[in-house]
């Protein structure tokens, strides 16, 4: 079979191809064809060395992917061989809060980008029989941060509003999710097509951070977000505090633009702001969502696909910022 590892920490350069045989299961284990995976920021971070010695030389990277299960070891009773599955992030993550949960899948533990994994039977969720493997694969991050941002750490009630940053494919999918429980959204872009996109997925109103560089002052003029999902960082953390309505809610994310300082203290304090950490999310967390997904028939939005032996293209086309949702790896 074909895979690739990380053989240095250079960005996309530092992947290479390889050969290796075709893995077999033990107890509980299952088999996974690999037909599609994604690109995540978490993992141009992981790809250049950010968490240092935590992810060794040689992993397998990606944390999403989807396939059929082709083998099954002994014990194995929540799948079966056939059944359309993706991995969760953390292997062995079921349910409630995980504090020790390290680096997930294609972090410190071997990740997607191979033609087949195996992976525990307690670490596979079937996927929603309306998608396909690409759409399937860029699930377990990015959806279930953004799923886990909106509506695990607090209610989010029809008519409340959303504040989601720019067009990746975290803060699509919260765009996605939020319209399905009926909330308003306020988005953020750096371009008038984007703009457009934003607005047809359900994007009540979208604000240009370029021509509005105090986009917090216009989020306010239009009423403030009761949740925001931050996934910029430092740069845009000063304003998602601002942007909030007081007591709101804001789902921190990314570090997109580096760790805040404490420049963004006075605002805090002065809006009496909630803050949670997100960190991807439980295979229960997973399954709820999968249950929404089928139940609305949606559709998660595949900005570029790429074939297998282009993953060094894939990485390079997440890192330009030019996607809209998420960047797919076909796998044959």
């Amino acid at each position: 079979m074909k895979l690739y590892r990380l053989q240095q920490f250079s960005g996309p350069a530092g992947l290479q191809m390889l050969e290796n045989p075709i893995p077999e299961p033990g107890p509980r284990e299952v088999l996974v064809r690999v037909r599609a995976s994604s690109v995540n920021a978490r993992d141009l971070m992981v790809a250049s060395g950010v968490f240092g010695p935590a992810v060794p030389a040689g992993t397998i990277p990606l944390s999403d992917g989807a396939g059929e299960i082709v083998a099954v070891g002994s014990g194995v009773r929540r799948v079966a061989v056939g059944d359309r599955v993706c991995g969760t992030f953390v292997d062995g993550w079921i349910s409630g809060e995980r504090l020790d949960m390290g680096f997930g899948r294609g972090g410190d533990g071997n990740g997607m980008l191979t033609e087949y994994a195996v992976l525990t039977e307690d670490s596979v969720v079937r996927l929603p029989e309306h998608l396909s493997f690409e759409e399937g694969a860029t699930l377990p991050c990015a959806a279930v941060t953004a799923w886990n941002a909106l509506c695990v750490y607090g209610s989010l009630l029809p008519g409340q509003t959303v504040l989601v940053l720019g067009s990746g494919g975290v803060a699509v999918f919260a765009l996605q999710f939020a319209k399905l429980f009926g909330a308003r959204i306020i988005a953020t872009t750096s371009s008038a097509s984007k703009a457009q996109r934003l607005k047809s997925l359900g994007a009540d109103a979208v604000i240009n951070y370029t021509t509005h560089e105090n986009w917090d002052q216009e989020v306010q003029r239009l009423g403030g977000a009761d949740v925001v999902v931050e996934t910029g960082g430092g740069g845009t953390m000063p304003k998602s505090i601002l942007a909030a309505k007081r007591g709101g809610r804001i789902s921190v994310v990314g570090l997109v633009t580096g760790v805040p300082d404490s420049g963004f203290a006075p605002a805090f304090f002065g809006r009496f702001v909630q803050f949670h950490h997100v960190h991807v999310g439980s295979r229960d967390s997973f399954e709820a969502m999968n249950q929404a997904i089928t139940y609305h028939r949606l559709k998660p939005i595949v900005s570029r696909e790429f074939l297998f032996g282009q993953a060094q293209e894939a990485y390079a086309s997440l890192k330009t910022a030019d996607h809209f949702g998420k960047v797919v790896i076909q796998h044959g």
